[in-house]
C-alpha cells in the first residue's frame, strides 16, 4: 500500500499546481490556466465510470492478473502515456494538445484511484483497514513531494521536458508493486455475477422480456443501480445519515485550506520560503505522524472513537488560526499552528477512509467507495469557493471561525451514529 499510494500521488499534481508552474513560466496567458484547473473534475465525477471498473473484465489482462491488478496497471500505463506525451508537447504552441493529454493522465488517475481503492479494501479485513489507509496516505504524501518540489527541481536545473519524463519513468514504482502483489482473494466478481444473474431471471419471468434485453437489465442493475439499491437497501434510513456525515465531515478542512497560503504569505507576511519550509516540511512530517497515529488508534479504540475525535480535533485547529489571526507574525507559532493542522488532519482523514471501508459491501466495492470518495470532497470544495469572499467582508479570524462552526455538524452526525452503533455493525456487509 505504500508504492501504491505513491503511484495514486504521483500523477496528481502534474495535472494541477506543478503543471500550472509550468504553463506560467513558459509563458501561457493567465485565463488559459485557468482553463486546465478544469482537468481536476476527473477526480470528482470518477464514480460515473467506476461500474466499468468494478464489472468489467480487461481482455488478456484479467486472465495474467486478476480484476483489480488488471485495472490499476491499464490505468498506469495510461497514466505512463500522457505524461510522456505532456513531455514532448509545447504547451505555448499546442496548449489544446497539453490539454488532452492532461485529460489522459487525470482520467488515468482517477480510474487508478478507484481501482486501488477496492484493491485495499478487499486485500484485507476491517480490522487492518486504517494501518493499510495510513500506510497509502503516506505513500500519497510522498508522492505529492516528488510530484511537487521534486518536478520543479529537475526542471529548474534541466527542463520541463526532463520533469515530466522522469516523473513518467516513477510509474514504473506502481507498476513493479502490481506485478509482485497478489490478487485479493474476495471473489467480488461472482458475487455481482449471481445478483446479474437473478435479476435476468425475474425480468424474464415477470415481464416476458426478450432474453438479450433481461441480460442487459441484470448487467443494468449488477454494474450501475445495484451499488447504490445495496447501500440504500442494507442501511435504510441510517443511509441518509452517512452520506450526509461524509459530505461534511471534510468541510471544515477543505474549505479552511483555500485561504490558506493568502492568508500567510498577504495577512501575515510571511516570505514564500518560511512558508514552504514550514507547510511544507513540518506539515508533511505532521500529515505522516497524525496518518500513523490515526491507524494505530483505530486499530486499539474502535473506527468510531477516532472518528469523533478526529471531527473534534479538525473543528478546534481551525480555531488555532484565529488565534494565529490576531496575533503578530511568528514563525514558531505558524509552526505549532500548522503541525496541529496537519496531525489532525492525518487522523481525521485515516479514520474516515477506514470508516468508509467497512461499508462498502463486496460485490460493488469499487462504485461505492467512489461514491463516498466524490461525495467527501465536492460540498468542502464548493463553499470553498465563497472563502474569498467572506475573507473579504469579514476578515481572516471571522473566516476561520466560520470554518471552525462548519465542523460541528460533522461531531453531532458521529454523536447520532454512536447511538446506533450495534445496529450499524449488524448491518455491516461482510467482506468474504
Amino acid at each position: 500500500m505504500l508504492f501504491l499510494g505513491f503511484s495514486a500521488g504521483l500523477p496528481f499534481l502534474l495535472v494541477f499546481s506543478t503543471l500550472n508552474a509550468r504553463l506560467a513560466d513558459v509563458g501561457v496567458e493567465t485565463a488559459t490556466i485557468g482553463f486546465f484547473s478544469w482537468l481536476g473534475i476527473t477526480y470528482s465525477i470518477k464514480v460515473i465510470w467506476a461500474p466499468v471498473v468494478d464489472r468489467l473484465k480487461l481482455p488478456l489482462l484479467d486472465r495474467l492478473f486478476g480484476k483489480r491488478r488488471s485495472w490499476i496497471l491499464l490505468a498506469q500505463a495510461g497514466i505512463a502515456l500522457g505524461l510522456f506525451l505532456m513531455a514532448t508537447v509545447d504547451p505555448v504552441k499546442a496548449p489544446e494538445m497539453m490539454a488532452l493529454c492532461g485529460l489522459l493522465v487525470a482520467f488515468s488517475s482517477a480510474t487508478q484511484d478507484v481501482a486501488i481503492d477496492a484493491y485495499r479494501i478487499e486485500i484485507a479485513e476491517e480490522r487492518l483497514q486504517a494501518a493499510l489507509a495510513g500506510t497509502y496516505i503516506f505513500g500519497y504524501r510522498l508522492a505529492l513531494l516528488v510530484a511537487g518540489a521534486g518536478a520543479l527541481y529537475l526542471a529548474a536545473f534541466w527542463s520541463w521536458e526532463v520533469s515530466y519524463l522522469v516523473m513518467a519513468a516513477l510509474v514504473g514504482v506502481g507498476a513493479l508493486t502490481v506485478l509482485l502483489a497478489r490478487e485479493p482473494e474476495v471473489n467480488h466478481y461472482a458475487a455481482a455475477q449471481d445478483i446479474a444473474h437473478k435479476i435476468e431471471e425475474e425480468a424474464s419471468k415477470r415481464t416476458h422480456l426478450p432474453p438479450r434485453v433481461a441480460r442487459f437489465v441484470g448487467w443494468f442493475y449488477a454494474a450501475i443501480a445495484g451499488p447504490f439499491v445495496d447501500f440504500f437497501r442494507r442501511y435504510k434510513e441510517l443511509a441518509i445519515v452517512i452520506l450526509l456525515l461524509v459530505a461534511v465531515y471534510r468541510i471544515s478542512d477543505i474549505a479552511m485550506g483555500v485561504m490558506a497560503n493568502p492568508f500567510y504569505l498577504n495577512f501575515m507576511g510571511f516570505s514564500k520560503t518560511e512558508v514552504a519550509d514550514v507547510t511544507k516540511v513540518f506539515g508533511f512530517l505532521m500529515t505522516i505522524v497524525g496518518s500513523l497515529v490515526g491507524g494505530v488508534l483505530v486499530m486499539r479504540y474502535g473506527v468510531r472513537r477516532i472518528l469523533l475525535a478526529g471531527a473534534v480535533l479538525t473543528a478546534a485547529t481551525n480555531l488555532l488560526f484565529v488565534w494565529l489571526a490576531q496575533n503578530p507574525p511568528d514563525l514558531v507559532t505558524l509552526a505549532v499552528v500548522v503541525s496541529a493542522d496537519n496531525l489532525s488532519g492525518g487522523i481525521a482523514n485515516v479514520a474516515l477512509i477506514a470508516w468508509l471501508s467497512s461499508m462498502t459491501s463486496a460485490s460493488f466495492t469499487a462504485t461505492q467507495y467512489a461514491l463516498f470518495s466524490s461525495l467527501m470532497t465536492l460540498p468542502g470544495k464548493f463553499l470553498g469557493g465563497f472563502s474569498g469572499i467572506v475573507v473579504a467582508n469579514f476578515g481572516y479570524a471571522e473566516f476561520f471561525a466560520v470554518a471552525a462552526a462548519m465542523g460541528v455538524p460533522a461531531i453531532l452526525l458521529v454523536l447520532y451514529l454512536f447511538k446506533h452503533a450495534a445496529r450499524l455493525d449488524a448491518l455491516a456487509p461482510a467482506k468474504s
